[in-house]
């Protein structure tokens, strides 16, 4: 698959989780559906929920459209946690499938992307340590100045 196409579905993606934000946080009623104001409340979650689930939608959208793997896993794993709690809320309130097949298809597409940009090492999901940070060790396990270093476990 080419780069182009990769990088459209990333924003066709991040688009859609963007749109679900909004109408987390619209008053009213959307031409989609009702307010989630009152979907929250009617599945018995307190109505500032709404805007904790907008808010992790938003700030995934974006995560999954910068050029990182790095960021596009952190974004898919979010709205995996999200995701996985839509699917249980949609199931244990018996809500119909035409209104609840989203969760679980965008749940799938997004263990796919996680799974696609899983890190070798857990700790190149912190800020600054890559492989581009990790010392470089020559022959021997000495640096260039001539030190012994010891690589990181």
């Amino acid at each position: 698959m080419s780069k182009h196409i990769k990088t459209g579905l990333y924003w066709f993606l991040a688009l859609q989780f963007a749109l679900g934000a909004v109408t987390k946080y619209w008053p009213g009623d959307t031409i989609f559906s009702t307010a989630y104001a009152v979907k929250f409340a009617d599945w018995g979650y307190p109505p500032y929920m709404r805007f904790v689930v907008g808010a992790l939608e938003g700030i995934a959208a974006i995560l999954l459209v910068i050029p990182r793997r790095r960021t596009r896993f952190l974004g898919a794993v979010t709205l995996m946690f999200v995701l996985t709690g839509a699917v249980t809320t949609h199931i244990v309130n018996h809500d119909p499938a035409v209104e609840s097949w989203a969760a679980p298809a965008h749940l799938v597409v997004m263990t796919v992307i996680a799974l696609a940009h899983w890190p070798a090492d857990w700790r190149h999901l912190l800020p600054g340590a890559g492989p581009d940070a990790l010392p470089r060790l020559g022959p021997g396990g000495t640096s260039r100045s001539g030190a012994v270093q010891v690589p990181p476990f």
